[in-house]
């Protein structure tokens, strides 16, 4: 998901911030199974995907943001 994300932020700007959430057993205990997860926001914003990257769903929230 990373390769696949970087260009998407980088022509939108956006940074990346990556969390390891075997770090975090909360969130470990939130996402479980569902890892990579992308959030918009930050641990506390909205999952864009998981798994895989969801590239038109990355670039409509990328074009909200702004």
């Amino acid at each position: 998901m990373r390769a696949a994300l970087a260009p998407l932020a980088a022509h939108a700007g956006a940074a990346i911030v990556e969390i390891d959430i075997d770090d975090h057993p909360v969130l470990e205990a939130q996402f479980g199974d569902r890892v990579p997860v992308l959030m918009q926001g930050g641990v506390g914003g909205r999952e864009l995907c998981h798994f895989t990257l969801d590239a038109q769903r990355v670039r409509e929230a990328l074009v909200l943001t702004r």
